[in-house]
């Protein structure tokens, strides 16, 4: 399918949860967030079913994000789902890695192609005030339990927030040395429209930009720094993916309604 600008369309990211073990400090403040109610939130039912209409009108790929998609319970029989359906050439996920130990034999087994690491520093200090409580041990062990099940090639997406050299260069070599992609994502501000593109990927080029989002909430955005937003439980799957697909913008701008941590960056 294609956009207004004639764009292909055959990118879906899906967030399956607004919630997270993490509290990153450019994704999260620091008196936390008001989470969405249980009711508020898609089932697995509602997922898939749009993921197939999706899927029949030309999407291809799907990521699955958060929040922490990991921390979704279930998260294992959704990507079973999601890698059933005809047509669908391509079942990733974006991750923290730190329930990759438990579950990622069992993301392989079910059907996911392969797995996005975020991961912005590999000093241990560094990353616990960064992520606020997490340990980095749990993120290697992670990346290691993803590597031995197969969900490769392993990405890692590395925020830049002005880390010293000394830190981006002692990533790039933990990177090189393990044969991991490492991609470089620009610290963005949805609310003044500042972002980028991806140094390493797709991301944050407009003119190329091949995607929709599925919120937890489901809201379709068809733009990541944009308002717009159509929710396939109050007009329909259909008219939702319509006229998510037939109002995309040409590029973003701002957005006043949302947050990384509930749209999946």
């Amino acid at each position: 399918m294609f956009d207004r600008f004639n764009r292909p369309i055959n990118y879906l990211r899906i967030s399956v949860t607004d919630r997270c073990n993490l509290r990153c400090t450019y994704c999260m403040p620091e008196e936390g967030i008001r989470l969405l109610d249980h009711s508020d939130i898609l089932t697995f039912e509602e997922i898939a079913e749009f993921t197939k209409l999706a899927v029949h009108y030309g999407v291809t790929k799907v990521r699955l994000t958060g929040g922490e998609p990991l921390v979704r319970k279930g998260i294992v029989d959704l990507v079973a789902r999601l890698a059933s359906i005809d047509g669908l050439d391509e079942l990733t996920m974006t991750t923290n890695g730190i329930l990759l130990p438990e579950l990622a034999v069992d993301l392989k087994n079910a059907g996911l192609s392969r797995v996005n690491i975020s991961l912005d520093t590999v000093n241990p200090e560094n990353y616990y005030q960064i992520t606020r409580n997490g340990n980095l041990t749990k993120v290697m062990a992670g990346i290691e339990a993803a590597r031995m099940a197969g969900l490769e090639p392993i990405k890692i997406n590395c925020v830049l927030l002005g880390q010293p050299d000394d830190d981006t260069r002692k990533l790039k070599e933990f990177c090189q040395e393990r044969g991991l992609s490492l991609r470089f994502i620009h610290q963005m501000n949805l609310k003044t429209g500042e972002f980028s593109t991806v140094e390493g990927g797709d991301g944050g080029n407009c003119s190329r930009c091949n995607r929709l989002r599925l919120l937890a909430n489901g809201d379709i955005k068809p733009c990541l720094f944009s308002d717009m937003a159509y929710n396939i439980r109050k007009l329909g799957h259909r008219e939702a993916l319509d006229l998510a697909l037939g109002n995309k913008p040409q590029s973003g701008t701002y957005n006043h309604s949302g947050e990384f941590y509930n749209i999946g960056g």
